[in-house]
């Protein structure tokens, strides 16, 4: 129970640059998360997490976005265009995280939403990618510990993908990060999958056996939310429950007010990348010192 574990929530692009500016931030201030020895991404997470564990300099991590460099998903930027409704698709997803059986059958209804929505084509979507991923043989996985997540469209059932699996990272994190009616599921082992956080934004109960836990979670609790963000909150609680009650100490970070409104209200806006990075890096910077000593 000594090791350390690294959990990554999702949050759309805008997640990924405010994960990758918090991290980033806490290791130039001389807390490295990206040491952990065991890292679970779900989807925006999977992303940011796979960097880390394929090698990524965590002090670093922030520097394409804030660059306007290699994004991944820059090929479904949308031209710039207005981000998507996700009113919808938060409804269904909040059905899809209640209690067992009902859950199962909201996340199918939710695939079937997935598959029959106008997106980029499969293979556009994994070649957006970029550098980080793009160059990698089909079967390459992290030689550090790492997972991440995604739910089979057509059963509704979760699927945790990890070096066992005999699945590449890049499609691994593909499936974890296919946002439903945004992007497109993503085919491994002959079936089809959607993003992970269809169970739930952090799936943090996964990180059961580490001494301690660090759970990132891009959802803020700064402000009034509605019904599904209350039952997103309802799902981390548990997960953090369940991971105290198994030994864990856990920590648990989420946005300041400051970085809530630099991130904005579409987790899905492109333009507001940038900001949400920066945003990041001061709170990684600010928040150091007290992390220090759980994590040394």
């Amino acid at each position: 129970m000594g090791s350390r574990a690294l959990v990554l929530g999702g949050g759309g692009p805008v997640g990924i640059a405010w994960e990758s500016g918090l991290l980033a931030g806490l290791a130039q201030a001389g807390v490295d998360l990206g040491q952990a020895e065991f890292t679970l991404g779900t989807s925006a997470g999977s992303f940011v997490g796979a960097r880390l564990a394929m090698g990524a300099d965590t002090a670093t991590l922030a520097e394409p976005i804030l660059g306007d460099a290699a994004s991944p998903v820059q090929s479904t930027d949308r031209g710039g265009r207005t981000p998507p409704d996700m009113s919808r698709m938060m409804r269904l997803m909040a059905a899809a995280q209640q209690g067992a059986k009902d859950a199962e059958a909201a996340r199918v209804e939710l695939g079937a939403f997935a598959l029959a929505a106008r997106t980029i084509d499969e293979d556009a979507f994994i070649r957006s990618f970029g550098r980080s991923f793009a160059s990698l043989p089909d079967d390459a996985w992290p030689s550090r510990g790492f997972a991440c997540t995604a739910v089979d469209v057509a059963t509704g059932a979760f699927q945790l993908w990890t070096r066992d699996s005999g699945v590449g990272v890049a499609r691994a994190v593909a499936s974890s990060c296919s946002v439903p009616g945004v992007y497109p599921p993503v085919t491994l082992k002959g079936r089809r999958w959607m993003d992970g956080g269809v169970r739930s934004p952090t799936n943090a109960d996964l990180a059961a056996g580490h001494g301690r836990v660090v759970v990132i979670s891009v959802m803020p609790r700064e402000f009034t939310p509605g019904a599904s963000l209350v039952r997103m909150f309802e799902s981390l609680d548990a997960e953090v429950e369940a991971l105290k009650a198994g030994g864990a100490q856990v920590t648990v970070v989420s946005p300041t007010p400051e970085s809530q409104a630099a991130m904005g209200g579409n987790l899905m806006d492109f333009r507001k990348r940038a900001d949400a990075a920066r945003a990041g890096l001061a709170q990684g910077a600010a928040m150091a010192g007290d992390l220090r000593a759980f994590w040394a």
